[in-house]
């Protein structure tokens, strides 16, 4: 299966070493705002150092979202590997109201 560790512990292949990078780098990027704006930038501006924290504070759902992102190539646990999607796009809120 693509994008899971095998038993074996071969790594990860297909879009699953990107997301991980995208979501640390958004979380380290979240953790830089947090703490440069309690160290240094409140010592010039607290609206400022409250603004970062603000905009930090944000950063962890949008980097859930962004880690979590089905890219073409990707075949999720609810898939089978060589299945192709309904004519209709298939899926919740394809308008068939399940008949």
């Amino acid at each position: 299966m693509v994008g899971r560790a095998s038993p074996g512990g071969r790594p990860p292949t297909g879009s699953q070493p990107k997301r991980e990078r995208r979501y640390f780098a958004l979380m380290a990027l979240c953790l830089a705002l947090f703490v440069s704006a309690w160290a240094f930038v409140r010592l010039f501006s607290v609206p400022l150092a409250i603004g970062m924290s603000v905009v930090a504070a944000l950063i962890p759902p949008v980097a859930v979202v962004v880690a979590n992102l089905r890219e073409e190539s990707d075949h999720w646990f609810d898939e089978g590997e060589g299945e192709d999607e309904n004519e209709d796009g298939g899926g919740y809120g394809s308008g068939t109201g399940g008949r």
